[in-house]
């Protein structure tokens, strides 16, 4: 399994998982210039719209996946969600930023951690 299709699958988990406690997917692999956010989705408890990061790994030979969203990865998120709003009109609204990060060293039982409110 390539690169892309770890991180596909993982998308395609962290929807599921998602979905399950109730979410709302607004949108999928929201992209702008180079950037992408990996899902858009609306919190049931609270009505928070959410950027979602996704980081999948297979193993943790490379360490824990949360890992890799380095603090420019969280401005270019930032920057992105900042965009989506504006092209969408969107302008008094409550969201925050979350990271599902998943291990799937068992493909059929995935490791799955959900961090609300990862950064600001």
């Amino acid at each position: 399994m390539g690169k892309s299709e770890i991180g596909k699958k993982g998308e395609d988990i962290a929807v599921k998982f998602l979905k399950e406690k109730g979410y709302e997917i607004l949108l999928r692999n929201y992209r702008y210039s180079r950037g992408e956010i990996d899902i858009i989705a609306k919190d049931p408890d609270d009505g928070f719209t959410v950027f979602v990061e996704v980081k999948t790994r297979k193993n943790l030979n490379f360490g824990e996946p949360e890992y890799a969203i380095t603090t420019g990865k969280q401005k270019q998120v930032k920057k992105i969600a900042e965009l989506y709003l504006y092209e969408k009109k969107i302008y008094e609204i409550d969201c925050r930023f979350d990271v599902i990060a998943i291990i799937l060293e068992d493909e059929n039982n995935p490791q799955i951690t959900h961090y609300v409110n990862a950064f600001m």
